[in-house]
């Protein structure tokens, strides 16, 4: 895994890029606090991913797991936000799929960081 910092980490790009769309696709909402939180766990996404490479070591796979871990509660807010109609069809069949592909990408990243120890 060749790579200076985490903003090469294309990983991390399209986390940024999702949160990006969480708060714009939410940019109306009158639901205070489930538009928050949504925010709070799309940022978490690259947040954890930035501070875990920055860190290095046995660090970067423990926060790797968090930034899937606040994947897996996004993608769950997702399903609930659908439901009640908070939003649309084509944003939440788009969040939904880049969810899984950030989920794929993280835990292939975290198996590379293994089999380099």
């Amino acid at each position: 895994m060749a790579y200076r910092s985490f903003e090469e980490l294309e990983v991390w790009k399209r986390a940024c890029q999702l949160a990006v769309m969480v708060y714009q696709t939410l940019q109306g909402c009158n639901d205070f606090g489930m538009r928050d939180q949504m925010q709070r766990a799309a940022v978490s996404i690259p947040s954890n991913i930035a501070e875990g490479c920055e860190r290095g070591g046995k660090d970067f796979a423990r926060f790797l797991r968090i930034a899937q871990g606040s994947a897996a509660e996004l993608r769950t807010q997702v399903y609930i936000a659908r439901k009640i109609g908070l939003i649309a069809d084509a944003p939440y069949l788009a969040m939904l799929d880049e969810l899984k592909q950030i989920a794929k990408m993280l835990t292939g990243l975290g198996r590379s960081l293994n089999t380099e120890r």
